[in-house]
């Protein structure tokens, strides 16, 4: 299930939904034993992997390469200048460059006139989380977290 609260955007002056995420962060331990019930492989052998794999990324990507993980979509550097703009595109250099971003886009595939995105479920079920007991799953009442277990954007 996904969770969901309204939120006033100024430029519309409409409430809106907005994603938000419930309790803490799955970790990497939960997700390797998550994996190692679904494969071969122990929940070591998962968890040594998915630590290589970022490993692994971040060099490729320092070679200016995009990355592609199948089923999981595609890893790029963007880089951030702001308020460094010069005159002419002669002038342009790396000290500009104030801030580097990895970016993300989700596997897509096509299904005839269909694009579907290979992170997101067949069914999301969306919920306005005032409408639940307790944040952090437990029915406790109590929010996880010292924001209340809400999270905008994890990723920055």
């Amino acid at each position: 299930m996904a969770f969901f609260k309204p939120i006033y955007k100024k430029m519309s002056k409409k409430w809106h939904p907005q994603a938000v995420s419930v309790g803490k962060p799955i970790e990497m331990d939960e997700l390797c034993k998550q994996i190692a019930l679904i494969s071969t492989v122990s929940s070591a052998d998962s968890k040594a992997t998915l630590e290589a794999l970022g490993l692994v990324l971040g060099s490729s990507m320092n070679t200016g390469r995009t990355v592609h993980v199948e089923g999981l979509g595609t890893f790029y550097y963007t880089c951030v200048s702001n308020g460094k703009g010069v005159d002419s595109a002669e002038k342009v250099n790396a000290n500009q460059i104030s801030g580097t971003r990895v970016r993300f886009i989700p596997e897509s595939r096509r299904q005839g006139s269909a694009v579907t995105r290979a992170l997101i479920g067949e069914n999301v079920m969306w919920t306005n989380v005032s409408s639940i007991s307790g944040l952090d799953g437990t029915g406790s009442g109590k929010p996880s977290g010292g924001d209340g277990g809400l999270e905008e954007d994890p990723l920055g």
